[in-house]
């Protein structure tokens, strides 16, 4: 089954680290952009972050820059999301999902624009 598969969602208290994973099954991400979505409760979807092809472009949404970092392996086939400095405001269930659309810049927030979406993996920030 093809699919992108998260992982490495837990708990964490404020101020902590956790590190995602987006790894590809049954497909290359090396033709895909890859974005991170979260939701949170009682929220809408939002957009965390995304890579480019070759990892030389990438954004962040503004609650996360500088605490957030994108990086892909495409030897390993994944797509990772360190997160530091954790907030309580970061917990939401965390999705990637990967498009070989390239006519939207950034970071596509359509859900209809990408190809694969995981299940999500839930992330929550508390003491």
């Amino acid at each position: 089954q093809l699919q992108v598969v998260e992982s490495g969602g837990g708990l964490m208290e404020p101020g902590g680290s956790l590190n995602l994973t987006c790894t590809g099954s049954g497909f290359s991400l090396f033709f895909y952009r890859v974005t991170w979505f979260r939701q949170a409760p009682g929220k809408e979807r939002e957009v965390v972050s995304c890579i480019s092809l070759n990892g030389g472009g990438i954004n962040y949404a503004d609650s996360v820059k500088g605490r957030f970092t994108i990086s892909r392996d495409n030897a390993k086939n994944t797509v990772s999301l360190e997160m530091n400095s954790l907030k309580p405001e970061d917990t939401g269930v965390y999705y990637c999902a990967a498009t070989r659309s390239l006519s939207t810049p950034g970071c596509p927030d359509a859900q209809a624009e990408y190809k694969y979406w995981g299940q999500g993996t839930q992330v929550t920030v508390s003491s």
